[in-house]
Protein backbone atom coordinates (compact mmCIF):
# COMPACT_ATOMS: atom_id res chain seq x y z
CA UNK A 1 0.00 0.00 0.00
CA UNK A 2 1.74 3.29 -1.06
CA UNK A 3 0.41 6.54 0.34
CA UNK A 4 2.02 10.00 0.41
CA UNK A 5 2.41 12.57 3.55
CA UNK A 6 0.81 12.24 5.84
CA UNK A 7 1.28 8.73 6.00
CA UNK A 8 -2.45 7.75 7.20
CA UNK A 9 -1.55 5.80 10.25
CA UNK A 10 -4.60 5.52 12.02
CA UNK A 11 -6.41 4.61 8.30
CA UNK A 12 -4.01 2.34 7.33
CA UNK A 13 -4.45 0.40 10.87
CA UNK A 14 -8.05 0.34 10.16
CA UNK A 15 -7.61 -1.00 6.80
CA UNK A 16 -5.28 -3.77 7.22
CA UNK A 17 -7.50 -4.88 10.21
CA UNK A 18 -10.80 -5.20 7.93
CA UNK A 19 -8.71 -7.23 5.87
CA UNK A 20 -7.57 -9.51 8.35
CA UNK A 21 -11.18 -9.85 10.25
CA UNK A 22 -12.05 -11.50 6.59
CA UNK A 23 -14.66 -8.49 5.82
CA UNK A 24 -13.15 -8.82 2.66
CA UNK A 25 -9.92 -9.41 0.44
CA UNK A 26 -9.20 -6.19 -0.45
CA UNK A 27 -10.11 -2.72 -1.83
CA UNK A 28 -8.52 1.25 -2.77
CA UNK A 29 -8.65 4.23 -1.12
CA UNK A 30 -7.97 8.05 -2.54
CA UNK A 31 -8.29 11.44 -0.67
CA UNK A 32 -7.18 14.95 -1.53
CA UNK A 33 -7.09 18.00 0.18
CA UNK A 34 -7.61 21.33 -1.95
CA UNK A 35 -7.24 19.49 -4.72
CA UNK A 36 -3.66 17.79 -3.45
CA UNK A 37 -4.04 14.09 -3.88
CA UNK A 38 -2.92 12.91 -0.20
CA UNK A 39 -3.92 9.13 -1.01
CA UNK A 40 -4.31 6.96 -4.03
CA UNK A 41 -3.88 3.19 -2.94
CA UNK A 42 -4.71 -0.65 -3.59
CA UNK A 43 -4.25 -2.79 -0.90
CA UNK A 44 -5.05 -6.56 -0.73
CA UNK A 45 -6.25 -8.82 -3.06
CA UNK A 46 -8.89 -8.74 -6.16
CA UNK A 47 -8.83 -13.07 -6.43
CA UNK A 48 -6.59 -14.99 -3.75
CA UNK A 49 -3.38 -14.60 -5.20
CA UNK A 50 -3.99 -11.86 -7.30
CA UNK A 51 -3.16 -8.34 -6.32
CA UNK A 52 -5.71 -5.23 -6.64
CA UNK A 53 -4.27 -2.34 -7.85
CA UNK A 54 -5.41 0.82 -8.35
CA UNK A 55 -6.36 0.91 -11.93
CA UNK A 56 -8.79 -2.30 -11.46
CA UNK A 57 -12.30 -1.28 -11.91
CA UNK A 58 -14.54 -2.14 -9.32
CA UNK A 59 -18.03 -2.22 -8.42
CA UNK A 60 -19.44 0.56 -6.40
CA UNK A 61 -23.35 0.03 -6.09
CA UNK A 62 -25.59 2.56 -5.05
CA UNK A 63 -22.13 5.21 -5.10
CA UNK A 64 -23.07 5.39 -8.63
CA UNK A 65 -26.63 6.88 -7.68
CA UNK A 66 -25.85 10.34 -8.08
CA UNK A 67 -24.27 9.74 -11.90
CA UNK A 68 -28.46 9.31 -12.42
CA UNK A 69 -28.97 12.67 -10.12
CA UNK A 70 -26.50 14.83 -12.54
CA UNK A 71 -28.34 12.93 -15.45
CA UNK A 72 -31.41 14.63 -14.88
CA UNK A 73 -30.02 17.91 -13.92
CA UNK A 74 -28.59 18.32 -17.58
CA UNK A 75 -31.71 18.01 -18.59
CA UNK A 76 -33.01 20.17 -15.86
CA UNK A 77 -30.53 23.01 -17.50
CA UNK A 78 -31.09 22.98 -21.11
CA UNK A 79 -35.09 23.43 -19.69
CA UNK A 80 -35.91 19.90 -21.11
CA UNK A 81 -37.92 18.83 -18.38
CA UNK A 82 -38.76 20.83 -14.48
CA UNK A 83 -38.25 19.30 -11.31
CA UNK A 84 -41.80 19.47 -10.28
CA UNK A 85 -43.08 17.68 -13.35
CA UNK A 86 -44.99 14.55 -12.87
CA UNK A 87 -43.20 11.73 -14.02
CA UNK A 88 -46.24 10.71 -16.04
CA UNK A 89 -45.62 13.73 -18.62
CA UNK A 90 -42.64 11.43 -19.85
CA UNK A 91 -43.92 7.88 -19.02
CA UNK A 92 -47.66 8.23 -18.95
CA UNK A 93 -48.30 4.24 -17.95
CA UNK A 94 -46.10 5.56 -14.52
CA UNK A 95 -49.78 6.81 -13.83
CA UNK A 96 -51.02 3.20 -12.03
CA UNK A 97 -51.68 2.40 -8.89
CA UNK A 98 -52.07 6.17 -6.85
CA UNK A 99 -48.39 7.09 -8.45
CA UNK A 100 -50.05 9.79 -10.86
CA UNK A 101 -49.39 12.72 -8.48
CA UNK A 102 -45.14 11.84 -8.37
CA UNK A 103 -42.81 13.96 -9.73
CA UNK A 104 -39.12 13.96 -10.78
CA UNK A 105 -38.62 15.85 -7.34
CA UNK A 106 -40.05 13.49 -5.31
CA UNK A 107 -37.96 10.52 -6.97
CA UNK A 108 -34.62 12.40 -6.36
CA UNK A 109 -35.55 12.73 -2.58
CA UNK A 110 -36.85 9.20 -1.76
CA UNK A 111 -40.28 10.65 -1.19
CA UNK A 112 -42.11 8.80 -3.90
CA UNK A 113 -43.67 6.08 -2.07
CA UNK A 114 -43.45 2.68 -4.29
CA UNK A 115 -40.51 1.10 -2.42
CA UNK A 116 -42.03 -2.48 -3.45
CA UNK A 117 -41.45 -2.35 -6.85
CA UNK A 118 -38.04 -2.76 -5.89
CA UNK A 119 -38.67 -6.30 -4.12
CA UNK A 120 -39.98 -7.51 -7.22
CA UNK A 121 -36.92 -6.83 -9.31
CA UNK A 122 -34.68 -9.46 -10.01
CA UNK A 123 -30.88 -8.84 -10.88
CA UNK A 124 -31.03 -10.34 -14.56
CA UNK A 125 -33.71 -8.66 -16.10
CA UNK A 126 -33.83 -6.74 -19.07
CA UNK A 127 -34.82 -3.07 -18.85
CA UNK A 128 -38.25 -3.05 -20.97
CA UNK A 129 -39.09 -5.26 -18.43
CA UNK A 130 -37.74 -3.47 -15.23
CA UNK A 131 -39.86 0.00 -16.23
CA UNK A 132 -43.15 -2.16 -16.64
CA UNK A 133 -42.81 -4.16 -13.63
CA UNK A 134 -42.08 -0.56 -12.13
CA UNK A 135 -45.11 0.86 -13.58
CA UNK A 136 -47.59 -1.43 -12.45
CA UNK A 137 -46.50 -1.23 -9.06
CA UNK A 138 -48.93 0.57 -7.05
CA UNK A 139 -48.05 3.01 -4.04
CA UNK A 140 -47.87 1.68 -0.57
CA UNK A 141 -50.26 2.03 1.49
CA UNK A 142 -50.72 5.15 3.67
CA UNK A 143 -48.01 6.80 1.62
CA UNK A 144 -48.23 10.83 2.01
CA UNK A 145 -46.37 11.37 -1.64
CA UNK A 146 -43.63 14.09 -0.52
CA UNK A 147 -44.64 13.83 3.29
CA UNK A 148 -43.19 10.36 3.86
CA UNK A 149 -39.45 9.19 3.03
CA UNK A 150 -37.74 6.10 2.51
CA UNK A 151 -34.66 5.34 0.44
CA UNK A 152 -35.82 3.11 -3.15
CA UNK A 153 -32.93 0.58 -3.71
CA UNK A 154 -33.35 0.59 -7.35
CA UNK A 155 -36.71 1.82 -8.56
CA UNK A 156 -36.99 5.55 -8.88
CA UNK A 157 -33.55 5.47 -10.32
CA UNK A 158 -34.93 3.48 -13.36
CA UNK A 159 -37.73 5.91 -13.79
CA UNK A 160 -34.96 8.27 -13.49
CA UNK A 161 -33.02 7.11 -16.44
CA UNK A 162 -35.67 5.91 -18.33
CA UNK A 163 -36.79 10.11 -18.28
CA UNK A 164 -33.40 10.48 -19.36
CA UNK A 165 -33.76 8.29 -22.56
CA UNK A 166 -36.98 8.86 -23.59
CA UNK A 167 -36.35 12.97 -23.97
CA UNK A 168 -32.70 12.33 -25.33
CA UNK A 169 -32.67 9.16 -27.52
CA UNK A 170 -30.17 7.69 -26.38
CA UNK A 171 -29.71 4.37 -24.01
CA UNK A 172 -28.77 5.68 -20.74
CA UNK A 173 -25.49 3.78 -20.21
CA UNK A 174 -24.34 5.65 -23.75
CA UNK A 175 -25.97 9.13 -22.01
CA UNK A 176 -23.50 8.28 -19.33
CA UNK A 177 -20.46 7.24 -20.91
CA UNK A 178 -20.80 10.28 -23.35
CA UNK A 179 -22.48 13.74 -21.55
CA UNK A 180 -20.38 12.87 -18.27
CA UNK A 181 -17.53 9.97 -18.18
CA UNK A 182 -15.97 11.29 -21.23
CA UNK A 183 -16.37 14.96 -20.47
CA UNK A 184 -14.71 14.61 -16.91
CA UNK A 185 -12.12 12.07 -18.14
CA UNK A 186 -13.60 9.26 -16.53
CA UNK A 187 -12.70 7.00 -19.00
CA UNK A 188 -12.47 3.48 -17.25
CA UNK A 189 -15.74 4.16 -15.97
CA UNK A 190 -19.19 2.21 -17.55
CA UNK A 191 -23.13 2.48 -16.29
CA UNK A 192 -23.27 -1.24 -18.12
CA UNK A 193 -20.14 -2.97 -19.09
CA UNK A 194 -20.02 -4.42 -22.93
CA UNK A 195 -18.93 -7.33 -24.02
CA UNK A 196 -16.24 -6.50 -25.80
CA UNK A 197 -14.89 -4.26 -23.22
CA UNK A 198 -15.50 -7.12 -20.65
CA UNK A 199 -12.87 -9.11 -22.41
CA UNK A 200 -10.70 -6.13 -22.90
CA UNK A 201 -10.45 -5.67 -19.23
CA UNK A 202 -10.04 -9.28 -18.03
CA UNK A 203 -7.84 -9.37 -15.15
CA UNK A 204 -8.80 -5.00 -14.43
CA UNK A 205 -12.22 -6.76 -13.60
CA UNK A 206 -12.51 -6.33 -9.45
CA UNK A 207 -14.54 -8.71 -8.14
CA UNK A 208 -16.96 -8.27 -5.08
CA UNK A 209 -17.92 -10.88 -2.82
CA UNK A 210 -20.12 -11.99 0.45
CA UNK A 211 -18.59 -11.87 3.64
CA UNK A 212 -21.31 -12.14 6.52
CA UNK A 213 -21.18 -15.53 7.19
CA UNK A 214 -17.29 -16.06 8.11
CA UNK A 215 -15.99 -16.67 5.06
CA UNK A 216 -15.27 -15.20 1.74
CA UNK A 217 -17.41 -16.43 -1.06
CA UNK A 218 -17.71 -14.66 -4.69
CA UNK A 219 -20.72 -12.95 -5.72
CA UNK A 220 -22.42 -15.52 -8.29
CA UNK A 221 -24.11 -12.69 -10.43
CA UNK A 222 -22.14 -9.32 -10.11
CA UNK A 223 -18.87 -10.99 -11.32
CA UNK A 224 -20.13 -12.31 -14.45
CA UNK A 225 -20.29 -11.02 -17.99
CA UNK A 226 -24.12 -10.61 -17.76
CA UNK A 227 -24.00 -8.76 -14.47
CA UNK A 228 -21.15 -6.75 -15.59
CA UNK A 229 -23.30 -5.87 -19.16
CA UNK A 230 -26.25 -4.73 -17.42
CA UNK A 231 -27.26 -1.27 -17.23
CA UNK A 232 -28.47 -0.64 -13.87
CA UNK A 233 -28.32 3.31 -12.94
CA UNK A 234 -29.14 2.63 -9.36
CA UNK A 235 -26.51 0.13 -8.84
CA UNK A 236 -23.84 -1.00 -11.39
CA UNK A 237 -21.34 1.80 -11.54
CA UNK A 238 -17.81 -0.04 -12.71
CA UNK A 239 -14.70 2.29 -11.88
CA UNK A 240 -11.38 2.39 -10.60
CA UNK A 241 -10.81 4.63 -7.44
CA UNK A 242 -9.55 7.50 -9.47
CA UNK A 243 -12.16 7.89 -11.91
CA UNK A 244 -14.95 7.82 -8.99
CA UNK A 245 -12.47 10.79 -7.27
CA UNK A 246 -12.43 12.86 -10.21
CA UNK A 247 -16.24 12.90 -10.05
CA UNK A 248 -15.96 14.23 -6.56
CA UNK A 249 -13.27 16.72 -6.96
CA UNK A 250 -15.25 18.24 -10.15
CA UNK A 251 -18.34 18.47 -8.25
CA UNK A 252 -16.01 19.99 -5.06
CA UNK A 253 -14.58 22.33 -7.54
CA UNK A 254 -17.97 23.04 -9.01
CA UNK A 255 -19.55 23.74 -5.74
CA UNK A 256 -16.81 26.28 -4.77
CA UNK A 257 -16.23 28.26 -7.71
CA UNK A 258 -17.25 26.47 -11.06
CA UNK A 259 -14.42 25.18 -13.36
CA UNK A 260 -14.25 25.68 -17.74
CA UNK A 261 -14.01 21.52 -17.72
CA UNK A 262 -16.84 21.11 -15.12
CA UNK A 263 -19.03 24.00 -16.90
CA UNK A 264 -19.42 21.63 -20.10
CA UNK A 265 -21.56 18.92 -17.57
CA UNK A 266 -23.21 20.96 -15.41
CA UNK A 267 -23.38 24.99 -13.76
CA UNK A 268 -22.16 25.73 -10.23
CA UNK A 269 -25.71 27.22 -9.37
CA UNK A 270 -26.74 23.13 -10.09
CA UNK A 271 -23.95 21.45 -8.51
CA UNK A 272 -25.17 23.57 -5.44
CA UNK A 273 -28.73 23.01 -6.15
CA UNK A 274 -28.07 19.53 -6.25
CA UNK A 275 -26.11 18.78 -2.86
CA UNK A 276 -27.70 21.29 -0.75
CA UNK A 277 -30.12 20.29 2.02
CA UNK A 278 -33.33 19.61 0.68
CA UNK A 279 -35.02 17.08 2.03
CA UNK A 280 -34.76 17.69 5.56
CA UNK A 281 -35.60 16.24 9.46
CA UNK A 282 -37.42 13.42 7.73
CA UNK A 283 -37.51 9.91 9.29
CA UNK A 284 -36.26 7.63 7.08
CA UNK A 285 -38.33 4.06 6.73
CA UNK A 286 -35.99 2.29 4.63
CA UNK A 287 -32.77 3.15 7.06
CA UNK A 288 -34.76 3.42 10.13
CA UNK A 289 -33.21 6.93 10.78
CA UNK A 290 -33.61 10.62 10.14
CA UNK A 291 -31.63 10.75 6.91
CA UNK A 292 -30.97 14.64 5.23
CA UNK A 293 -30.68 14.26 1.68
CA UNK A 294 -30.03 16.64 -1.44
CA UNK A 295 -31.47 15.79 -5.30
CA UNK A 296 -30.17 12.30 -5.69
CA UNK A 297 -27.06 13.15 -3.06
CA UNK A 298 -27.23 12.45 0.85
CA UNK A 299 -26.34 15.46 3.08
CA UNK A 300 -24.12 15.24 5.82
CA UNK A 301 -26.19 14.24 9.15
CA UNK A 302 -24.37 13.96 12.08
CA UNK A 303 -26.76 16.11 13.62
CA UNK A 304 -28.86 13.17 14.02
CA UNK A 305 -26.61 11.18 16.08
CA UNK A 306 -23.49 10.68 14.68
CA UNK A 307 -22.85 7.19 16.30
CA UNK A 308 -25.70 5.70 14.85
CA UNK A 309 -26.92 7.71 11.20
CA UNK A 310 -26.17 4.92 8.56
CA UNK A 311 -23.89 5.59 5.26
CA UNK A 312 -22.43 8.74 7.00
CA UNK A 313 -19.76 10.51 6.92
CA UNK A 314 -17.85 9.92 10.02
CA UNK A 315 -17.71 12.00 13.26
CA UNK A 316 -15.40 15.23 11.56
CA UNK A 317 -17.77 16.12 8.78
CA UNK A 318 -18.58 19.56 7.97
CA UNK A 319 -22.24 19.63 7.69
CA UNK A 320 -21.73 21.04 4.06
CA UNK A 321 -20.36 17.32 2.90
CA UNK A 322 -22.17 15.33 0.65
CA UNK A 323 -22.15 12.71 -1.46
CA UNK A 324 -23.27 8.51 -1.88
CA UNK A 325 -22.40 5.28 -0.31
CA UNK A 326 -22.70 1.74 -2.01
CA UNK A 327 -24.31 -1.30 0.12
CA UNK A 328 -21.99 -2.36 2.71
CA UNK A 329 -18.82 -1.80 0.16
CA UNK A 330 -18.36 2.20 -0.84
CA UNK A 331 -18.05 5.51 0.07
CA UNK A 332 -17.51 8.68 -2.05
CA UNK A 333 -18.08 12.29 -0.70
CA UNK A 334 -16.99 16.24 -0.63
CA UNK A 335 -16.73 17.91 1.74
CA UNK A 336 -16.60 21.60 1.24
CA UNK A 337 -15.98 22.75 4.55
CA UNK A 338 -12.87 21.14 4.56
CA UNK A 339 -11.87 21.00 0.70
CA UNK A 340 -11.97 17.43 1.18
CA UNK A 341 -12.81 14.65 -1.59
CA UNK A 342 -12.96 11.05 -0.23
CA UNK A 343 -13.49 7.69 -2.03
CA UNK A 344 -12.86 4.15 -0.38
CA UNK A 345 -14.14 0.27 -2.04
CA UNK A 346 -14.17 -2.65 -0.40
CA UNK A 347 -14.86 -6.20 -2.39
CA UNK A 348 -16.12 -7.53 0.79
CA UNK A 349 -19.94 -7.30 2.02
CA UNK A 350 -19.98 -8.09 5.47
CA UNK A 351 -23.36 -7.15 6.62
CA UNK A 352 -25.30 -4.36 7.61
CA UNK A 353 -23.30 -3.59 11.08
CA UNK A 354 -20.03 -4.71 10.44
CA UNK A 355 -19.81 -2.08 7.46
CA UNK A 356 -21.86 0.79 9.58
CA UNK A 357 -18.76 0.71 11.78
CA UNK A 358 -16.22 0.33 9.09
CA UNK A 359 -17.96 3.31 7.25
CA UNK A 360 -18.12 5.12 10.59
CA UNK A 361 -14.71 4.27 11.92
CA UNK A 362 -12.90 4.70 8.53
CA UNK A 363 -14.21 7.42 7.66
CA UNK A 364 -13.22 9.10 11.50
CA UNK A 365 -9.66 8.04 10.58
CA UNK A 366 -9.05 10.00 7.63
CA UNK A 367 -9.97 13.46 9.40
CA UNK A 368 -7.91 12.43 12.40
CA UNK A 369 -4.80 11.55 10.33
CA UNK A 370 -5.21 14.87 8.59
CA UNK A 371 -5.85 16.97 11.34
CA UNK A 372 -9.13 17.56 10.71
CA UNK A 373 -12.54 17.89 13.21
CA UNK A 374 -10.88 17.33 15.98
CA UNK A 375 -10.09 13.84 18.01
CA UNK A 376 -11.92 10.46 17.27
CA UNK A 377 -13.22 8.78 19.56
CA UNK A 378 -11.38 5.11 20.67
CA UNK A 379 -13.10 2.42 18.85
Amino acid sequence: MSISNPDLSHTRSFIAEDIERGLCLGGQLYVSVSGRVVARAAFGENKPGAPLSTDTLMLWLSAGKPITAVAIAQLWEQEALKLDDLVTRFIPEFGQGGKERITIHHLLTHTGGFRGADLTLHEDVDWDAVIACICASPLEPRWLVGKKAGYHLASSWYVLAEIVQRLDGRSFDRYVREMIFEPLGMLDSWMGLPPSEYRRYGERLGWIYTTDKGSVEPHPFWNSARGCALCQPGCNVRAPVNNISRFYEWLLEAYACGTNQGERVLRRETVRALTSRVRTGMFDHTFRHVIDFGLGFIVDSNRYGAETVPYGYGRHCSESAFGHSGSQCSCAFADPGNGLTVAWVFNGRPGEAAHQRRARELNSAIYKDLGLGGAVQAR
